[in-house]
Order: structure tokens, then C-alpha cells, then sequence
């Protein structure tokens, strides 16, 4: 079912990301990625993020589980993790390591764990980062999981699963003009292209403000306490942005829009077939704690 919620519409990601491709740039590919994996489900749960923002490992384990088996209507995690990958499957996780606001390490331990009971050989799995290109793993892969933290962005707005794999290119400053509106390119790269099985955006706890190329600041974050997976980067990237949107609003009193706009998100579908990114069209399925929820 596609829900919008109170509060939080497609107006939201439009101010968010003013800029949006023009509709003439809709081609095959992009129709044929809007018929199937537009599902995206937002787990929540209080106790994940607890007093100083320190992890309930368990209850981030459980949560990844429960929101795996909601993406995939399977009957259990094992089945779920069975669609992500199986044996003879060589998987990298591509995770972010910025020092502010890294992927929680419990989560990567939970996604290797999942791949491996799934019958992914333990040699066959890999998390990096920055060093992608030269990991032996990532090289020979055969899938790919994309998981990274949500925050706000110098260069493209907001850090979101489609930029998490700029480390793939030898020169990520390529694509950050236009705030980073070309990044869709980079999911069809001969390595990369049909590979990616699984999106996870981190919003345990989100950025949702900075100034600066690597602005942080603590006081611009909030315990969340959500996951947001799919297997289209564009649907999980797009309810993220809203979440966003709505958060900022909140905060500043008023329509805050983030800068540089995040057009990269509608490009990436409508460009890239990678996803829509208009509410009406994501089916979004919601877990777990409602209240606070901004969407």
C-alpha cells in the first residue's frame, strides 16, 4: 500500500529537491524499474538507539530482520536473507566509514551474519569502503549490499544509498557538479549494474542539517531509531529525503529546504531507471514505533 502520511507529501521531496528531471527524460528502462521494486519498508523501534546514542546490537539485528521479511514477503529472516543471497554468491557490503557518523558497526556484523547463514561462504563476503577498488572481494562480486547512514551533504544535498558508491570510480570529484546530479551513472557501471540487492538507509540516527564540506554537529542529529531498506536505491532514498524535510521543518519553525538541493534522487529514476521517487508511486510498508515518525 502507498501511504504519504500527515504532514509529509510529495511536496515535501519537491521543495527538498528543487530541480527534478524533466518528465521527456523518461525512457524504457526507467518504466521498467517503476513496475517492480518500488517497495520500501521503514522499520522503527525506541529502544534501538539508547541514552549518549549508544546501539541495542540485538534490537538492530531484529529490526533489519523484521524489515528484510516485510521487503520480501518471505515467511522468515532465513528465507529473506535467501533472496538476498546464497551459495556461490561472492557479496560485498558496501558500508561508509566517515568518522561523524560511520555505518554502526553492529549492522555490518548483522549483514555478514545474515549472508552467511544464507550459505555465502565467510571468505566470500567483504565490507569496505574507500577501498573498494582494490578489495580482492569486491572485485569478483557477485552482489552487492548498499548500506550507509542518512545525512545532510555538502556537495549533493544529502548522503544517501545512490551516492554511496562514488568510491567505485577512481575520481569521485567527477561527479559532484551540479550537486551531484549524475550519480545514477555510476549504478551502471559494469561492476556495479544489476548487482545490488539490498539498500539499507540508516536513520537510527540522521543528520539533518550541516555547513560545510564535513560539517557535523551533534546537535543537528536525533535518535530515530529507523531503518529503511529496499532494493531500488531511488524509493528508499526519496522516503528518506522526506523524512528529512519534514525534520527540518520542524526544527527551523519553518520551510527549511536543504542546499544544494538533492535533485540527484528524481534524476537517478527518471534519467537512470533506478526507482521513482514520487510518494504516490512507492509502496511503503511501515514497522514498529509510529509516533515521531515525520512521514
Amino acid at each position: 500500500m502507498s501511504e504519504t502520511g500527515p504532514g509529509a507529501s510529495r511536496r515535501d521531496f519537491l521543495k527538498l529537491g528543487a530541480g527534478a528531471a524533466a518528465a521527456g527524460l523518461l525512457g524504457p528502462r526507467a518504466a521498467a524499474a517503476e513496475e517492480a521494486g518500488s517497495r520500501v519498508v521503514l522499520v522503527r523501534r525506541r529502544g534501538a538507539v539508547g541514552p549518549g546514542g549508544k546501539l541495542d546490537e540485538a534490537v538492530v539485528k531484529s529490526m533489519l530482520e523484521e524489515g528484510l521479511v516485510a521487503l520480501f514477503e518471505a515467511k522468515d529472516a532465513a528465507a529473506a536473507w535467501r533472496r538476498v543471497a546464497g551459495p556461490g554468491d561472492v557479496v560485498g557490503v558496501k558500508s561508509n566509514a566517515w568518522r561523524p557518523l560511520p555505518t554502526p558497526a553492529a549492522l555490518e556484523a548483522a549483514i555478514r551474519d545474515g549472508l552467511v547463514s544464507a550459505g555465502v561462504k565467510p571468505g566470500d563476503v567483504s565490507v569496505d569502503d574507500r577501498g573498494v577498488r582494490s578489495n580482492p572481494v569486491f572485485s569478483r562480486a557477485t552482489a552487492f549490499v548498499n548500506v550507509r547512514p542518512l545525512r545532510t551533504h555538502h556537495w549533493s544535498g544529502l548522503g544517501t544509498c545512490l551516492k554511496n558508491p562514488i568510491m567505485f570510480v577512481p575520481r569521485p570529484s567527477d561527479y559532484h557538479g551540479d550537486a551531484c546530479a549524475t550519480l545514477g551513472a555510476i549504478w551502471h557501471l559494469p561492476q556495479l549494474e544489476g548487482k545490488v540487492r539490498l539498500n539499507v538507509l540508516v536513520l537510527l540516527t540522521p543528520q539533518f542539517h550541516g555547513v560545510g564540506p564535513h560539517g557535523f554537529a551533534a546537535e543537528y542529529t536525533w535518535p530515530y531509531g529507523g531503518l529503511l531498506l529496499g532494493t531500488l536505491p531511488v524509493p528508499v532514498d526519496a522516503t528518506g529525503a522526506r523524512i528529512i524535510a519534514a525534520k527540518r521543518r520542524l526544527h527551523f519553525g519553518e520551510e527549511r529546504p536543504v542546499s544544494p538541493p538533492p535533485h540527484h534522487i528524481e534524476i537517478a529514476g527518471s534519467r537512470y531507471g533506478l526507482g521513482p521517487s514520487d510518494p504516490a508511486r512507492i509502496d511503503l510498508v511501515r514497522l514498529g514505533d509510529s509516533e515521531g515518525s515525520l512521514i
